[in-house]
């Protein structure tokens, strides 16, 4: 691993995710990370855009829980299978990085029509295209038709769910839960025993699809130790 700078700790700005809260991330900027530093990285708790590392150091809150499927415990739900019976001409493809207009086309809709927010090609160049570790894009097309993309970190146990966006016109296809079924299950295929999906916020509804995928593990901040979870949404948590 190559660190450009160390670890420090930005100032507190209002959480994205529950009201009334402040957040902060501890942060470095680091390169040629390999397979076993990322999955040691993910095991602590650590997130990445591009060479940017990041996790919460909010003074008041832990509610961003670094989350983790067991990949060879896990099985659809019911649901998530009619999500995969609904989208029978969807296909999932992975493959090496590669920009092409048409990705960031879809990329440009999402933002757009998803989250009525303007995107910056820099900023996509940045976040998804200048790897500091090895990854993998994941294409998702509907009767031939490329709709979504996504990105993947790999750690030498592990697949981590970076982003994934897709043709907002495919929405009812449930596009973005197909495409964490199919990354789960080529995890599986290559023989690695996790598959993280990023921070779980309970009482965020933004971050509700997560509950979906069970049985999963959550990270401790205080413990440093990863449990599973079976039973309903934890509740937020409040550091005092």
């Amino acid at each position: 691993m190559h660190i450009f700078q160390q670890a420090q700790t930005e100032e507190l700005t209002d959480c994205p995710y529950l009201d009334d809260q402040r957040k902060s991330y501890c942060y470095f900027l680091a390169s040629r990370v390999d397979e076993g530093e990322m999955s040691l990285l993910l095991a602590e708790g650590w997130r990445k855009f591009g060479l940017y590392f990041f996790r919460p150091e909010c003074p008041t809150c832990r509610n961003c829980i670094p989350l983790r499927v067991r990949v060879a415990d896990f099985a659809p739900s019911r649901s998530q299978r009619r999500v995969l019976k609904k989208g029978q001409g969807l296909e999932a493809r992975f493959g090496p990085l590669k920009l092409t207009d048409q990705i960031y086309e879809l990329y440009r809709r999402h933002s757009e029509g998803r989250f009525d927010q303007a995107s910056d090609p820099e900023d996509f160049l940045y976040n998804f295209y200048m790897p500091s570790c090895p990854g993998l894009q994941t294409e998702l097309y509907y009767q031939g038709e490329l709709i979504g993309a996504g990105f993947l970190d790999q750690g030498c146990d592990c697949l981590n769910s970076v982003y994934f966006f897709y043709d907002p016109a495919f929405a009812y296809l449930h596009p973005g839960t197909f495409s964490i079924l199919s990354e789960i299950e080529y995890a599986r295929q290559i023989g690695l025993a996790y598959y993280y999906l990023g921070y779980y916020v309970p009482g965020c509804m933004r971050m509700g699809y997560k509950d979906h995928f069970r049985p999963r593990e959550h990270y401790n901040w205080k413990s440093g130790i990863w449990t599973e979870v079976k039973g309903p949404p934890e509740a937020p948590v409040t550091v005092q």
